[in-house]
């Protein structure tokens, strides 16, 4: 067998983490999303995905109106510049595929349970021991040594176990708990993922020394979600109040305007005093509830009352120009719809069209990050399922006799 295989690309890969090998096992949304950032930044990442049953590969590639069948909007978004490949880790055959990619990976990036990759022979210690220096980097949904380490997780369940969902009802909304309408948990352990994976690595290009990176679910969006909401309960003895008082209170949301909606935060004392003069009350910073940070924290609710009343005043584009021109943040309030045709989006280029050869013309989004000498960019279309067989395996091992046409 050959090692690792030279990926053919149309365009060449520009990024920073050009050169990188991953083999990703992760499906859904957390992995995909993680593994589309290396792949974004120039990483090879071979996609190793089941062919069994009627929805087979990554269960995203079925959600969803699909041109092919096979490539559903969420998985177009999580999966350009990558390779697919159909493997069956149960099969001799296949499995010394994987291994022979294993063999010569940086990374091993995965989201199956531990103890379904130990059946298979791909826990820690069995792809260590073809590759020592490998980064193995496994999304679990709880870390071991809890009592939840066997449950399986997904997004709603850890906005709802990590605090996250209560804030809503703390803020009010219907009065009860509530699922933010995004797939927040998964997007941001994905980004935990892809820092951990990097810091790992950054750890082995400095020793060369590979690792064993678990990056639980429950714990990191726990984290990601008590930095702020800890508030009271920071200091012991605690106080019982959770949850930062600003970003709690019902009145926090974006304030109508005399045609429509505007996002507004004055910061600064310069800013809030500034604010109250273009709207006609001068004399309320001096008012001892809002003379200071601190004050306008345990006021806050009056305060988000005055603003709605002053925001009411003017139209939004009046507003806009105004809070501009004296440097007060300010947005307007854009619909999802509306985020299409954002002109600051349109001029830095955010939205991109592509015409694939099996997906036809679909829209997708630019890679955030600007990186002056190594910029990420998009160099192939999202695959279908098994689309690189042929040209990995027959690279792995020329006696591979793969049907040219999947």
């Amino acid at each position: 067998m050959n090692g690792w295989p030279e990926l053919k690309w149309d365009v060449e890969p520009t990024g920073p983490l050009k050169g990188l090998k991953i083999v990703d096992m992760s499906t859904v949304v957390l992995g995909p999303f993680a593994t589309l950032n290396f792949a974004d930044m120039g990483a090879d990442v071979i996609k190793v995905e089941n062919d069994e049953g009627k929805f087979a590969g990554d269960m995203m590639r079925h959600a969803g109106d699909s041109p092919t069948g096979d490539l559903g909007p969420i998985f177009t978004s999580l999966n350009r510049n990558k390779k697919s490949i159909t493997l069956n880790a149960k099969e001799e055959a296949d499995k010394a595929v994987l291994v022979e990619l294993l063999k010569h990976a940086d990374v091993f990036f995965h989201n199956v349970r531990m103890a379904g990759m130990g059946r298979l022979g791909l826990d820690y210690e069995a792809v260590k021991a073809i590759n020592p220096g490998i980064v193995y980097v496994h999304c679990a949904g709880f870390g071991q040594g809890g009592e939840y380490s066997h449950r399986q997780a997904y997004d709603d369940l850890i906005q709802c176990s990590s605090g996250f969902a209560s804030l809503f009802e703390m803020r009010g909304d219907s009065g009860r708990p509530l699922y933010a309408p995004s797939l927040v948990a998964d997007k941001t352990i994905g980004l935990f993922a892809v820092n951990a994976t990097l810091a790992a690595m950054y750890h082995k290009e400095k020793t060369g020394e590979g690792q064993f990176v678990e990056v639980p679910m429950f714990e990191a969006f726990t984290w990601f979600n008590m930095v702020e909401n800890l508030w009271g309960e920071t200091f012991i003895p605690g106080n019982g109040r959770l949850a930062y008082t600003r970003s709690v209170n019902p009145n926090r949301k974006p304030y109508p305007t005399k045609d429509g909606y505007i996002g507004l935060v004055p910061y600064s004392d310069q800013q809030w005093e500034t604010f109250f003069e273009l709207g006609g009350k001068p004399g309320v910073f001096q008012e001892p509830r809002f003379a200071t940070y601190s004050e306008r924290t345990k006021n806050i609710t009056a305060l988000y009352a005055l603003i709605e009343e002053i925001a009411a005043t003017k139209t939004t584009d009046e507003w806009l120009a105004l809070l501009d021109e004296h440097n007060i943040p300010a947005m307007r309030y854009n619909q999802i719809a509306d985020v299409l045709k954002d002109p600051h989006l349109q001029q830095v280029g955010f939205w991109a069209e592509r015409e694939g050869e099996k997906i036809g013309k679909y829209r997708t989004i630019k890679h955030p990050v600007h990186y002056s000498a190594s910029p990420a960019n998009i160099y192939a279309d999202p695959p279908t399922l098994g689309a690189d067989n042929a040209e990995i395996k027959d690279a792995i091992d020329p006696k591979n006799q793969v049907d040219k046409t999947s």
